[in-house]
């Protein structure tokens, strides 16, 4: 089934700008950790960059999502990249002004950018046939890749740009996230159109007979039902469990190399692989979520992180090779549970409710994150890198029972055929 014109127009204006807000992403995630390190002077709490941008991001994601629904995916996309570029540039101030009060603040502006390059997906997502859903999403997530693989390997370059005016390495990559985050606001702001959201609205409550097509169409059935209740809430699952084990472990393992003598270029590399792994899957993801069925990708996403978890206590913190690619395996657990709790939680969502409800979601996806990045350096702190990677990959096997509970749904609901694009055929 061929795809609207406007689908297809979205979906490249959203292309070109996860390219730019990638290496936006990519900042945090490389080098917080150890600015935090830096200023704060304890390992102990070089978890706290992570917690504060996730925690932003949370906040990012309530306030974007009743944006959009009240005004659109342009407006709230765009004003969220412009938070991320607004906070990037606090945390370059504060490095250079030594103020760990100001770096804090910042962060949890910077969150705001995170915040909208996740969200940027549910917007991929508005226009799609439920059979394209999760290849629609997984190009959006895929579109993510250049900027954030890039940017971890611009540490070096982007330190000594920073060091050149004065200002501290570390700091570096935040400037380069400030342009980056700009640049996408403005991509959004000029090209989106038209906006996904108010047009899938406006389809879905077209009168019966027009020419609406599928991608557009309400789903069949109640749309708060108790298959699609259990569907929103296994698809939030996921996604608050995948995140909040990768950002534990992704945090930590940096200062983890770099505290037993391995080169920071090392450490960048492991995150970039990781990153990779993230995002570059995601077309592949995406097909097998649409044929497969999103549960049983879903559930995939927990053996996954054990591996990873696994793989990473036992490698010696010299190992680069074993730490990559245990890496790799929390990024790819990542990227199924991302793919496939969205199109759930898409699948359980009438056009009129979703923007709203989908920045709660992510509410709870950052939030989950934070806790990840706060926790980490503490358990680090007490129990060392081992315990921490492999708990995170016990944890992550609760993804398993989770989608198996929702998948306990009658296929039909008060007599009603279950929905498209609910999952019904892959569970």
């Amino acid at each position: 089934m061929r795809e609207r014109p406007e689908q297809r127009r979205v979906l490249a204006v959203l292309v070109v700008a996860q390219v730019l807000s990638g290496a936006g992403l990519a900042a945090g995630i490389t080098v917080g950790a150890l600015l935090a390190e830096e200023m704060f002077g304890s390992t102990g709490l070089a978890g706290v960059p992570s917690a504060l941008f996730t925690a932003g991001a949370a906040g990012g994601a309530a306030v974007i999502g009743r944006l959009c629904r009240r005004w659109g995916r342009r407006p709230g996309l765009a004003l969220g990249y412009g938070a991320g570029a607004l906070g990037s540039l606090g945390v370059v101030a504060a490095a250079a002004a030594g103020s760990a009060v100001l770096l804090c603040a910042s962060l949890l502006v910077y969150g705001a950018g995170t915040a909208t390059n996740l969200m940027a997906r549910y917007a991929g997502a508005d226009l799609a046939s439920p059979e394209r859903r999760g290849r629609a999403v997984s190009t959006v997530l895929f579109a993510t890749t250049l900027g954030a693989v890039a940017g971890p390997n611009l540490v070096t370059w982007t330190g000594d740009l920073a060091r050149s005016w004065g200002i501290p390495r570390l700091a570096g990559p935040f400037l380069l996230a400030c342009v980056a985050f700009a640049a996408a606001a403005l991509v959004l702001a000029a090209l989106l159109r038209p906006d996904p959201l108010r047009l899938a609205a406006r389809l879905a409550a077209a009168p019966e007979g027009a020419d609406t097509p599928p991608a557009a169409a309400p789903a069949s059935g109640p749309p708060w039902g108790d298959a699609r209740r259990r569907g929103l809430a296994a698809g939030t699952a996921v996604m608050v469990l995948t995140q909040l084990v990768m950002i534990a472990v992704m945090t930590m393992t940096p200062v983890h190399m770099l505290a037993h003598g391995s080169d920071p270029q090392a450490a960048g590399l492991v995150i970039a692989l990781h990153v990779a792994a993230m995002f570059l899957p995601s077309p592949l993801t995406g097909l097998l979520v649409d044929r497969y069925g999103r549960r049983w990708i879903a559930a995939a996403s927990g053996p996954l992180l054990l591996a990873a978890g696994v793989l990473a206590a036992t490698a010696p913190p010299h190992a680069v090779p074993q730490l990559a690619t245990a890496l790799v395996l929390l990024g790819l657990g990542w990227n199924a549970g991302l793919i496939s709790g969205t199109a759930l939680v898409t699948d359980a969502l009438p056009p009129e409710r979703r923007a709203a409800v989908q920045g709660l979601v992510d509410v709870g996806i950052a939030g989950a994150g934070a806790a990840g990045g706060l926790s980490s350096g503490l358990v680090v702190a007490a129990g060392g890198y081992p315990v921490l990677a492999l708990a995170g990959g016990v944890l992550a096997l609760a993804v398993v029972p989770a989608v198996g509970w929702s998948a306990r749904v009658p296929r039909t609901v008060r007599g009603a055929p279950a929905a498209a694009g609910t999952d019904a055929e892959g569970s």
